[in-house]
């Protein structure tokens, strides 16, 4: 169960995510799937430490744990569903918008 309401938690974070970064970055879709994995990933490594100085004297600060435990590798697996998307998403937009992202080349001396 918990599962299942974490996994529906995520998607609908980056949905809104999605959508709110639609109406900032309108024509900027790099920015727009780095904001994607900015506003819904969070660390293991931040949250963790976090917990246990905030429960620290808490028997049950594993449970505490347990929901962040489920989001990051639940992260990685839909990320890792979305990146080749997100990648052709981000070339189509460019093709659409004449955006040229082909760095200059520097002058040889």
């Amino acid at each position: 169960v918990m599962i299942a309401f974490v996994f529906v938690l995520l998607l609908s974070m980056m949905t809104l995510a999605w959508f709110g970064l639609k109406l900032l970055f309108p024509n900027q879709p790099k920015l727009r799937v780095m904001g994607l994995f900015g506003c819904t990933h969070k660390s293991v490594a931040m949250g963790v430490p976090l917990i246990n100085a905030i429960y620290e004297d808490n028997p049950l600060v594993g449970f505490y744990t347990l929901p962040l435990l489920v989001w990051h590798p639940m992260q990685l697996v839909i990320g890792s569903f979305l990146a080749p998307r997100l990648s052709d998403f981000v070339k189509s937009e460019e093709e659409r918008l004449n955006i040229n992202n082909e760095e200059e080349a520097e002058p040889s001396v």
